[in-house]
């Protein structure tokens, strides 16, 4: 599965993979995969990313289209 709202977020904010992977304390290489939907991102990840971008975790995973709960 693409994760197509964490590369969208990604940009909106004028970050490059290598600065979010600073941030999650991975490689870029890696972060890149949970872009791509190459390698699954953990829930953790996903959970500090979405409090990064201020965003719900159901926005962040395409099940809601509200930013905020």
């Amino acid at each position: 599965m693409k994760w197509q709202r964490i590369e969208d977020l990604r940009i909106d904010h004028d970050l490059t993979q290598q600065q979010v992977a600073d941030i999650l304390v991975c490689k870029r290489e890696v972060y890149r995969r949970y872009e791509k939907g190459t390698r699954e991102i953990p829930l953790s990840y996903a959970i500090k990313l979405a409090q990064y971008y201020d965003v719900s975790l159901d926005y962040l995973v395409g099940m809601s289209d509200k930013k905020k709960n």
